[in-house]
């Protein structure tokens, strides 16, 4: 007699490459609510900002899922490097985006930038007084750049550090950021100098919040590292420290408080309940800055005010989560940091309390041009019941420390082969979810 294997769900495994039975839960669930990290994730990772691309096929793929996908970004919207920029240029039309609504809704700026999928933008939230402060911030940035080039030239020529300088300072609205990735390519034999100008980058931001208290604006703003190694008792991001090719935090983004990725979780929910159900569960203009800042409270929350017959399956995906082993008094430590760990660990803990088997899904990023991420180790499997068979793989180590055991967050599912795997994934799943529930 032949014992059957009991089937386990996506949500109680880790590490799988069930691409196949993810497509199935998508294609054959109508409460679903896909939230979905941008860069590394459906783009590659690149040094320079302006020269990402995305692909037409993804992009239409997201409106085959009409209210069920939404993108949480510590990117914009809006601006030259911002994503809708990208999506005209792919699609060599800059009117076809609105008319035809193919612009990727959901949050950016962290949270605090919401878009619907015909590019109309709103900062719900932020003060004017806020915005006017974010607005001198690049040039700033900018003088502090060519200040420390003059102090330090590093043996680089005046028109590469011009040119490095351009493409390094980022003019976000709501989140100008630096992006040292060129001149972590520049001066990749010069390790003490690329450390000193993250230090420089650092001591800034640091500067900048300084500056934003003395008018008025004492507790509007924070330094959003990526990537990061977690956060210090007072609640700040740690800078990572360059070490040999990791080029440790490249991204240093000036960005709101509040602006974090787990409260646009819960902007992304409420607007979802209203178009489901009519109400918004934490009112109409609920954004994320009025958001509790801690996990606990956060699931207290919407414990208390969203319906739990009415709470979707919901499917996180992102690519940066971090885990480095620290020694302490002949003891390990393991900071866990990343941009995505947040609210990919406040969805599993969602799908744990309302019990509605939410899945986390991780893409390997480590393959684009930013070298900073640890590729997923993989082994081959023979199947020797079947000696003839082709070998299978499975995910031996994920993005983190081999050795922390104790990490929260479980990571369900995974793609190895990054961006290009999981769009031709995605591709199949919205058109599948898509035949399934017009055509049946």
């Amino acid at each position: 007699m032949t014992m059957s294997v009991p089937h386990t769900p996506l949500y109680q495994r880790s590490l799988s490459l069930d691409h196949q039975e993810l497509i199935n839960l998508i294609s054959n669930q109508q409460d679903i609510l896909i939230i979905q990290d941008l860069d590394g994730v459906c783009m590659k990772l690149v040094k320079n900002p302006l020269t990402r691309i995305i692909d037409k096929n993804y992009v239409e793929a997201t409106k085959l899922f009409q209210g069920h996908f939404f993108v949480l970004t510590n990117g914009e919207h809006i601006g030259k490097c911002g994503v809708n920029a990208i999506v005209d240029r792919t699609l060599n039309d800059i009117n076809l985006g609105k008319s035809r609504g193919l612009y990727l809704p959901g949050l950016a700026g962290g949270g605090v930038q919401w878009q619907d999928c015909y590019g109309n933008v709103s900062h719900p939230g932020v003060s004017e007084e806020e915005l006017n402060f974010l607005q001198q911030v690049p040039q700033k940035l900018e003088k502090a750049l060519i200040e420390f080039f003059k102090q330090n030239n590093c043996g680089l020529e005046e028109n590469k550090i011009k040119e490095g300088i351009q493409l390094t300072v980022l003019d976000n609205k709501v989140s100008p950021t630096v992006n040292l990735n060129i001149f972590h390519e520049y001066l990749q034999h010069q390790e003490d100098s690329y450390r000193k100008l993250q230090q420089t980058i650092k001591t800034l931001m640091d500067n900048l919040q300084e500056k934003a208290k003395h008018q008025g604006l004492n507790n509007s703003f924070f330094v959003h590292y990526a990537p990061n190694l977690g956060k210090d008792p007072q609640e700040r991001e740690i800078m990572q420290i360059a070490k040999g090719k990791d080029s440790g935090t490249t991204d240093f983004q000036f960005m709101l408080r509040g602006a974090i990725k787990e409260l646009g979780v819960l902007v992304i929910l409420n607007r979802y309940f209203y178009k489901k159900t009519g109400k918004y569960p934490l009112g109409e203009y609920f954004n994320a800055r009025q958001s509790p800042k801690d996990n606990h409270k956060l699931l207290e929350l919407i414990n208390d005010n969203f319906d739990p017959i009415q709470m979707p399956t919901i499917i996180g995906v992102g690519d940066t989560v971090t885990s480095k082993a620290k020694e302490v008094n002949g003891e390990l430590i393991f900071q866990r940091g990343g941009s995505d760990r947040g609210f990919l660990q406040l969805i599993q803990e969602i799908g744990k309390k309302f019990e509605t088997g939410n899945i986390t899904v991780y893409i390997d990023s480590s393959d684009g041009e930013v070298k900073n991420r640890q590729s997923l180790k993989l082994e081959k499997l023979i199947n020797y019941k079947n000696i003839n068979s082709s070998k299978e793989l499975r995910v031996i180590s994920g993005p983190g420390d081999y050795r922390d055991k104790d990490d929260l967050l479980t990571l369900n599912v995974v793609f190895p082969g990054g961006y290009k795997q999981y769009i031709k994934f995605f591709i199949k799943a919205a058109i599948t979810r898509y035949h399934k529930n017009f055509y049946d």
